[in-house]
């Protein structure tokens, strides 16, 4: 187990090894000025990521992980380095790069399919409005969502909400989906379901994720690797473990795997040090 665990500069499942990179965090700084001087949230932070990989990002709070997802999304200006997305460097945001975040951020005076078609416009402007709605239509199906089209947010329960607002991710096609907590204000019974959710749909679309999360359990059950962050301020990676369970993954299997326990000792271990 010790060797499987071995700490490696950068490591990647197999069937991702031929993949291309899809990102490169080339050493990305970020400071924040305050009245008592410079506050430097990450420092010499480099990450690499391919095509189709799924990693997770696990940190204590404070420790840059939601700064890093945002500089990624072209949210939050870089105080230093490069972000480049399939070989073109990150300058500002852009739907090749699609968030979704713990609250889902609807708009509440437009409907579910409204609310899809506001980017679904940006990405497809040369296609009918048949088609645009066809698309909408597509994904909110996809999440559950096939009888409620109509329905504005006020009218959705909060689990119902996030469906939407993963819709919507998906909806643009992007080249990475960035997932900042999507889950983490829902119950554990809510917040189950949609992970198996957000794994049956990625695994169908294969698009380069990244999911920041507090829990644990959910990043190693969604990610390809988990990436821990050391604790800020200069934040940076501290730690990766690959998680070689097959897919696609039933939640049942993972957890009696064998190796299971031992992964999730080594990430607490590396957040309780």
């Amino acid at each position: 187990m010790e060797a499987l665990l071995k700490k490696v500069e950068y490591q990647v499942m197999p069937h991702l090894a031929e993949k291309p990179v899809m990102l490169e965090c080339q050493d990305l700084k970020k400071v924040y000025p305050t009245p008592k001087g410079d506050y430097v949230v990450l420092d010499d932070l480099k990450l690499t990521i391919r095509q189709s990989e799924f990693v997770s990002i696990i940190g204590h709070s404070g420790c840059g992980k939601s700064t890093l997802l945002t500089m990624i999304a072209g949210l939050n200006e870089l105080s230093g380095g490069k972000i480049i997305v399939d070989g073109l460097e990150v300058r500002d945001a852009g739907p090749d790069r699609a968030v979704v975040f713990q609250s889902p951020s609807l708009l509440p005076w437009l409907t579910a399919q409204q609310n899809l078609m506001i980017g679904v416009n940006q990405v497809f402007p040369h296609g009918s409005k048949a088609e645009r709605v066809e698309i909408c239509k597509y994904y909110l199906d996809k999440v559950g969502l096939g009888n409620d089209f109509n329905k504005r947010p006020s009218e959705l329960s909060q689990g119902m909400q996030q469906r939407v607002g993963l819709a919507r991710a998906f909806a643009l096609k992007p080249k990475v989906l960035l997932l900042d907590e999507p889950f983490g204000m829902l119950d554990s019974l809510t917040r189950g379901e949609l992970q198996d959710l957000l794994l049956e749909i990625w695994q169908k679309e294969q698009i380069t994720a990244i999911a920041i999360t507090h829990d644990v359990d959910e990043s190693i059950f969604l990610a390809d690797r988990v990436i821990m962050m050391t604790s800020g301020p200069y934040a940076k990676i501290g730690d990766e473990l690959v998680i070689p369970f097959e897919r696609p993954r039933n939640r049942k299997d993972v957890l009696e795997h064998p190796d299971y326990y031992d992964y999730r000792s080594y990430l607490l271990n590396f957040l309780n040090h």
